[in-house]
């Protein structure tokens, strides 16, 4: 009990204690050089079918190169850390301050330093707010650093490559499925350092029906503005065509304006009632163009464009349309 309740506070730590079928939970882990050749992200987890078939996996999709691999593992080589935000896959180790790999073609030690982590009252235990408390959801997030300073270096099929210098994100989900219908979007590269930008909008199943929800937050260097369906944002648009997305958002201070363009994606494996045999496609070389406006005094926060953006646009999108 005492795990459980740790993590349901904490929700960058293992949730699925006591869970044997239709589960799924994944890290997602993504980093930038400094010069910004290389982006990479690391996605481990372990999935659950409906007859309790289990395994563990680390994913790796190289945005730069548009690849992407499949890692698995024996279900028991999954060991995370009761109470503690920290896991290992056989030699593989990954935690909020340090990520340390020993796949067959990547090997090395990386440091993060000066997360910025979602905020987690307990009255609104991370993204996901007063939603944490509903037990029936298909799918949950958390924010694990919305921005970070890397050191450290990999080797990868012989060759080495320095973050040292570079920047971080990370994030997670668990649960049985993804959305049906979702858009994801995430950079934190803009001219400025130390701004970064997370927007999803998905088709939520709710009882016997559904609703479509959004959560969005902008780190602007010292303060975190948030867009969520539960702190009286409004969904003002959002619709794609094969170039954009196009997302608007307002709540009563401020208004957001986002037109990401779409890059040539790699396809990934993606839950479906805890296995992974569906496929999403992401980006990681997508543009964002951001328009952070304060509605008190007229006054623009924010107008720029992120680079190295994760994007990902899945499912019958239509049904998110606004």
């Amino acid at each position: 009990m005492g795990k459980r309740l740790s993590a349901f506070f904490n929700p960058e730590q293992f949730h699925g204690w006591g869970k044997q079928r239709n589960y799924f939970e994944g890290w997602y882990f993504k980093l930038v050089n400094a010069d910004e050749t290389n982006a990479i992200a690391f996605i481990p987890g372990i999935a659950m079918d409906s007859n309790g078939s289990k395994h563990s996996f680390i994913q790796v999709l190289d945005g730069k190169k548009r690849t992407a691999s499949y890692h698995k593992f024996e279900a028991d080589c999954f060991n995370p850390t009761p109470g503690l935000f920290h896991l290992a896959i056989k030699e593989n180790h990954f935690s909020a301050n340090e990520l340390r790999l020993a796949l067959p073609n990547i090997q090395g030690t990386l440091q993060f330093s000066g997360n910025v982590p979602w905020p987690k009252p307990w009255y609104s235990p991370g993204i996901m707010g007063p939603f944490a408390f509903v037990p029936f959801m298909e799918c949950y997030h958390g924010i694990v650093s919305m921005d970070h300073t890397i050191s450290g270096k990999l080797v990868i099929d012989d060759g080495e490559i320095d973050f040292t210098g570079g920047r971080g994100y990370m994030e997670k989900d668990w649960g049985r499925s993804f959305p049906s219908a979702y858009f994801w979007m995430q950079s934190n590269h803009f001219t400025l350092p130390g701004i970064s930008i997370k927007c999803s909008v998905a088709k939520i199943p709710w009882l016997r029906s559904s609703f479509v929800g959004f959560i969005a937050g902008i780190w602007l260097q010292d303060r975190l503005i948030r867009f969520t369906t539960y702190n009286r944002s409004f969904l003002r648009r959002s619709l794609a065509d094969e170039r954009t997305v196009d997302i608007v958002l307002e709540n009563k201070n401020y208004l957001l304006q986002i037109i990401a363009h779409r890059n040539d994606a790699t396809e990934l494996a993606s839950p479906i009632n805890g296995f992974m045999n569906g496929r999403i496609a992401e980006s990681m070389s997508s543009f964002l163009d951001v328009l952070l406006t304060d509605k008190r005094n007229n006054k623009v926060l924010l107008h720029d464009t992120g680079r190295n953006a994760g994007l990902e646009v899945a499912g019958n999108i239509k049904e998110i349309f606004v």
